[in-house]
């Protein structure tokens, strides 16, 4: 039998019973209210998945209490675990409280509940993503790309390092880290994270031809 949003209500109600709540649906905008003597209600909205329109609806509801939850039906795998988590970390910022319910026998899990949400910064990423932006040369990539041929620092490093050993051949890592300014050369031609350099003889590096076709598409767009 297809489940709907209606299957969520009985475990719902059931849950707000428990601790004291008189419940009832369809309450004007709200799918669920309840009420615990003088206490503000608390608001409910029941959908099978997560979505959009149920966030905006959510939102909307504050606008009537600030004990507003979003309740849906569990799903399974970790697909769906990541979700509720990203969801419950989305619910904390905006205030709201999130439930889960398993319609196979009315369990119902509560995720976090409403309330204000100061997030704690974390240092040290933001020090990395200073770092990463203070060692970027320009602003080579285009806004929302994906991952994949992202210019990293580290890439832009490199692409130098290429370029070097193109035009001058096969180098000691130190004179490399000296007439491109990359400190790092020697590491990131032993380390080959892109398979651009190998080892010629004991401290000294050339290009592959990956590493040379590379740095021959960037000299052909730099116009040398």
């Amino acid at each position: 039998m297809t489940a709907r949003e209606t299957d969520l209500y009985p475990p719902v109600k059931a849950f707000l019973e428990d601790q004291g709540y008189v419940v009832k649906s369809e309450v004007g905008a709200a799918d669920v209210v309840a009420v615990r003597g003088g206490e503000p209600p608390v608001i409910v909205e029941l959908k099978l998945g997560f979505s959009l329109a149920l966030v905006h609806q959510c939102v909307a509801r504050l606008g009537l209490s600030d004990d507003v939850y979003m309740a849906v039906a569990r799903g399974s795998g970790k697909r769906f675990l990541k979700t509720v988590k990203d969801m419950t970390r989305l619910c904390r910022r905006l205030g709201l409280g999130l439930l889960t319910v398993r319609l196979s026998d009315g369990l119902v899990q509560v995720h976090c509940d409403p309330g204000p949400y100061a997030p704690r910064k974390n240092a040290k990423r933001q020090g990395r993503l200073l770092k990463e932006f203070a060692a970027r040369t320009g602003d080579p990539n285009d806004g929302g790309q994906t991952r994949v041929g992202l210019v990293t620092a580290y890439r832009q490093d490199a692409l130098r390092v290429a370029l070097y050993l193109f035009e001058v051949g096969a180098s000691k890592g130190a004179d490399v880290a000296r007439e491109t300014n990359v400190a790092r050369a020697t590491t990131m031609m032993r380390d080959n994270h892109y398979g651009w350099f190998e080892k010629v003889e004991k401290g000294v590096y050339g290009l592959t031809p990956q590493g040379a076709e590379a740095a021959g598409q960037v000299q052909d767009q730099l116009g040398g």
